[in-house]
């Protein structure tokens, strides 16, 4: 059934709502805006608008028919604490103020599905308002988005009891989606969710990355070098460029992109050193268009994060992926198990060593490992299709069981 008939039935167009906490990298909301892109793609008349606290949400373009309301930011501090990015007011007033924008936000937008990314109550809390609100009101469904992987499960346990997540869950929403496969890896394993709640649980897919029209890509052959957001990138891009360093003869060349939160006093030095390599590597900040850089690269060296992943398997890139292993261990449960089904190379720091040689080795390797779409098996990467006909389904009052 078409999003369509919901707009017969109700008098007006569908309203399809994001929230995405964002305090730190990318992640969620170009996840976010991947899914709204797909919605309101599948239906033109649909509407889509993403809550996000990303600081730099206003350098994206959005398709039409999509919007954005920024939220205030809040930074993670060493000692795990949080504050306010720029305002002179305390974590609790930022969370407060934060909190009552979802809830003006909600009412004025009226959504008819709320989709909210990973944070079950949201960000300390800010979103158990809300729900209240909108449990009261029953007329808007609500979506708990849930990437492939979260962490290892004892940690997620207790992370999900300290917020009362499963709480949370078990009482708010109507769907759990976890945007993978259960044959890769399961994110609730550890979680005590009741059998309704697993029963309420679809699994989506990967969400395919945008194949259309790209821009012209820089001179080729390239390797793309790119640590996502960049806030946690410095190893691996400082490891990249020690690789070109000692091996002269090393090739491709490689366009890195540092991300917008690789900046200050390291970002000067490793310009330096790219200066220093005479082409061999060049660099951008912050490119909002990287699909036209996936599509044009002969390999990819990245970190392991969602979205990362979800393009190289989308462009069917041959990669060498570079975890990260703190705070949390997402990026090498995901990229160890993507291995395994041969899918990308990990470059393992226990297995490997960070090394320049263990880099060149891998650069070097690149040409002969088989592309990603030689082990894709079926259902992948149908997560954008999956989800458009979820919300079709919700908005026509078809919810249903999921299928394990």
């Amino acid at each position: 059934m078409s999003l369509k008939r919901k707009q017969k039935i109700a008098g007006r167009a569908p309203r399809i709502l994001f929230y995405s906490h964002d305090t730190f990298g990318l992640g969620h909301l170009r996840r976010s805006r991947a899914l709204a892109a797909a919605m309101t793609q599948a239906d033109p008349s649909a509407s889509a608008l993403i809550l996000t606290g990303s600081p730099v949400a206003g350098r994206f373009t959005f398709p039409r028919r999509v919007d954005h309301v920024r939220l205030p930011g809040v930074t993670k501090r060493a000692d795990g604490s949080y504050a306010s990015q720029t305002m002179g007011m305390g974590i609790e007033e930022v969370t407060e103020l934060r909190s009552g924008l979802i809830r003006t936000s909600v009412q004025q937008f009226d959504p008819d599905v709320l989709i909210v990314d990973k944070e079950p109550t949201g960000f300390r809390g800010e979103l158990l308002p809300t729900l209240d609100c909108l449990m009261q009101s029953r007329r808007t469904k609500m979506v708990l988005g849930l990437r492939d992987v979260l962490d290892e499960p004892e940690v997620l346990a207790a992370e999900w009891d300290r917020k009362e997540a499963v709480a949370a869950t078990e009482a708010y929403y109507d769907e759990i989606w976890v945007y993978g496969l259960r044959s890769i890896y399961d994110p609730t394993r550890g979680l005590p969710l009741s059998p309704e709640v697993q029963s309420r649980i679809h699994w989506t897919g990967y969400l395919r990355r945008d194949l259309g029209p790209v821009g012209e890509p820089p001179e080729q052959p390239y390797i793309l070098i790119t640590p996502g957001g960049g806030g946690d990138g410095k190893a691996m891009v400082n490891l990249v460029l020690s690789a070109y360093e000692k091996d002269p003869t090393l090739s491709p060349r490689a366009v890195l992109v540092y991300g917008p939160f690789l900046s200050g006093e390291l970002r000067d030095d490793f310009e330096t050193r790219v200066a220093a390599l005479n082409g061999r590597v060049t660099a951008v900040g912050f490119e909002s268009q990287i699909e036209t850089l996936f599509a044009g690269a002969a390999g990819v060296v990245c970190m392991g994060g969602y979205n990362t992943f979800c393009e190289v398997l989308s462009f069917d890139k041959r990669a060498v992926i570079v975890p990260r292993t703190t705070p949390r261990l997402e990026q090498w449960i995901r990229a160890s198990r993507a291995e395994e089904l041969g899918l990308v190379r990990m470059l393992d720091e226990s297995r490997d060593g960070l090394t320049p040689e263990a880099m060149i080795a891998a650069i070097r390797a690149l040409p002969d490992q088989p592309l990603p779409s030689q082990a894709i098996g079926d259902g992948l990467l149908d997560g954008l299709d999956y989800v458009t006909d979820r919300v079709d389904a919700l908005l026509n009052g078809e919810q249903e069981r999921a299928i394990g």
